[in-house]
């Protein structure tokens, strides 16, 4: 898309300078009428200059689109190769070797460790499809949402790490109405991020509580941080902190998009905070079920 800008460009700059000689030319051959041809040039030159910035704006935002789908496409096939390789090297070791019952589990485990790795991906992008499809009706229902959190931070604990990394404070039987299955999506992305972007073993703490009416749903981790500029944008979707040559972290630029899709649908607000001395913080307020 660069090439396209910058003949757009191009082309800007030799109709300016064509329509600039022929006003000279026009002024030279009827000096008389100076005051007329000024008047139509610039109202002309306006026009075509309000005309050309729009186009150019829509070109712009184009380009940046096939970039951010470029690099969303990349992110994606890395995001499925790596659990597909790891799966695969699991399994062939089971076939190969004579491993005791306690081995095979610990292979197997990783493995089903790395499908919903995979699963929750192919979730996402599913999501989101919908979502900006509009064919996503987000079935409402009673749910305890404490429990919800506790599986998610259960499953997505890191276990490779000398000390739980995932430190839970929740409390007990705290409910919300609302979809569970899209709320499942918001708690994921939440806390995957919070790992993803923390150094390696450091502690992300999840936190869920109620007060006045509603419930409350806390990640803190000690990663990278994010920028007051960033903050007003990392729901956009594709949109990843950073820059594309300096990202080290994997991802698709969907799941915080998709949080904020789904909490707008549930009338729920998300703070992004600093964390002290490093990190993020991103605070989710849900209204209580019967409040």
């Amino acid at each position: 898309m660069r090439k396209p800008l910058i003949i757009f460009n191009a082309l800007i700059i030799y109709a300016v300078a064509q329509m600039l000689w022929w006003g000279i030319l026009l002024v030279k051959a009827q000096p008389q009428k100076l005051a007329m041809i000024m008047g139509e040039t610039a109202v002309f030159f306006m026009i075509f200059m309000v005309g050309a910035y729009y186009l150019h704006r829509t070109l712009h935002k184009e380009s940046k689109l096939h970039n951010q789908q470029r690099n969303f496409l990349l992110s994606v096939t890395h995001e499925l190769k790596s659990p597909l390789a790891s799966i695969k090297l699991y399994l062939q070791t089971i076939l190969k070797r004579d491993l005791d019952a306690k081995q095979q589990h610990y292979f197997i485990n990783n493995s089903l460790k790395d499908i919903e790795r995979l699963d929750d991906l192919v979730e996402n992008m599913l999501l989101a499809t919908k979502i900006e499809n509009q064919s996503y009706s987000f079935p409402k229902e009673p749910f305890d949402f404490s429990d919800l959190v506790k599986k998610v931070a259960d499953r997505l604990q890191v276990h490779t790490c000398s000390s739980q990394i995932i430190r839970t404070d929740i409390e007990d039987n705290l409910s919300v109405s609302g979809d569970k299955f899209a709320l499942t999506s918001v708690v994921t992305n939440l806390i995957e991020n919070a790992v993803k972007y923390s150094p390696p073993c450091a502690e992300v703490k999840v936190k869920v509580f109620s007060k006045n009416g509603t419930v409350t749903f806390e990640v803190a981790d000690q990663g990278i941080g994010i920028s007051d500029p960033e903050k007003t944008r990392i729901f956009e979707k594709f949109y990843r902190v950073g820059s594309e040559d300096t990202r080290k972290t994997k991802g698709t630029g969907l799941g915080l998009f998709i949080v904020k899709q789904v909490l707008d649908k549930h009338q729920a607000q998300i703070k992004v905070k600093n964390n002290h001395p490093s990190g993020t913080v991103f605070e989710v307020t849900l209204n209580a079920h019967g409040k």
